[in-house]
């Protein structure tokens, strides 16, 4: 094989100072570059297939088992590139793009937006947070669900299906819900169970003056809530690859928050 990471990289950096100059051609000159950098790795690719089948062929004898598994993570390694070069291909020509591939290391990972104005775009897994608290007062603490989740960027009405099933299998109806302004009033009667009141951030009343400030002002906490799971119980980044990485770092994380919740409750 030949080592091509230094043409691909000259490219790269090109590209960056292209793009940072801002001038007129940058468009122009950086999917040219691109273009490039992706028949670079085409060709790579072709060699990378042809070494995991010629590992296969030589696997006889002692390290046998080593050759094997050498060519396996190079298929799977060339699969990933192989969706790269395809997606330059369509970038380069002008085609529309499904299911980005952002990351060779963890394929799960999707590009989210939700308008945040320090990080408009992220990447990771979108996962739906649920806390089940006695009252709505002041540093009220309850027990988390299981987290909804899926590949992609899912909008919180989609995954209001797995939260209602895990509500329904512990046989618990909550009587308030304070939510945020991306859900909607259909897709919540649809897949929670029957509520007294539900609250939605700028969409949905849950009646008087007062009961809709006092809920307000718990969801406002939630976001809270989310900041303290990320940066107490490392919730903000799995170490694990995949999306079932991504729930089982959710589930110890959850899973070591609601024992905090009982020790505090039994203290």
């Amino acid at each position: 094989m030949s080592d091509r990471s230094a043409s691909i990289s000259r490219r790269l950096r090109k590209l960056n100072r292209s793009i940072a100059g801002r001038t007129g051609k940058s468009k122009d000159l950086a999917l040219k570059l691109t273009g490039e950098a992706g028949e670079l790795t085409t060709r790579s690719l072709r060699e990378a297939r042809r070494l995991a089948a010629t590992l296969r062929k030589r696997a006889r004898g002692r390290g046998a088992r080593a050759k094997l598994q050498a060519a396996e993570r190079i298929d799977v390694l060339a699969e990933r590139a192989s969706k790269v070069c395809e997606q330059i291909r369509k970038r380069v020509a002008g085609e529309k793009i499904t299911d980005r591939l952002v990351s060779t290391s963890d394929p799960d990972a999707r590009p989210i937006r939700k308008g945040k104005l320090r990080q408009p775009t992220e990447f990771g897994t979108v996962m739906q947070v649920a806390e089940l608290c006695q009252n709505t007062r002041r540093g009220a603490r309850g027990l988390i669900l299981p987290l909804a989740t899926s590949i992609g960027s899912p909008n919180e009405h989609e995954l209001l299906k797995q939260t209602g099933d895990r509500l329904r299998e512990l046989d618990l109806r909550p009587r308030e819900l304070a939510l945020d302004g991306g859900f909607q009033p259909g897709p919540l009667a649809e897949h929670l169970p029957p509520t007294d009141r539900a609250f939605i951030a700028g969409r949905q009343s849950a009646g008087s003056r007062k009961t809709n400030r006092r809920l307000a002002k718990f969801r406002v906490g939630c976001e809270g809530r989310i900041s303290h799971l990320k940066r107490r119980y490392g919730l903000r980044r799995s170490r694990l690859k995949g999306h079932d990485g991504a729930r089982t770092t959710a589930a110890w994380a959850l899973l070591a928050y609601n024992l905090d919740t009982l020790a505090i409750r039994s203290a």
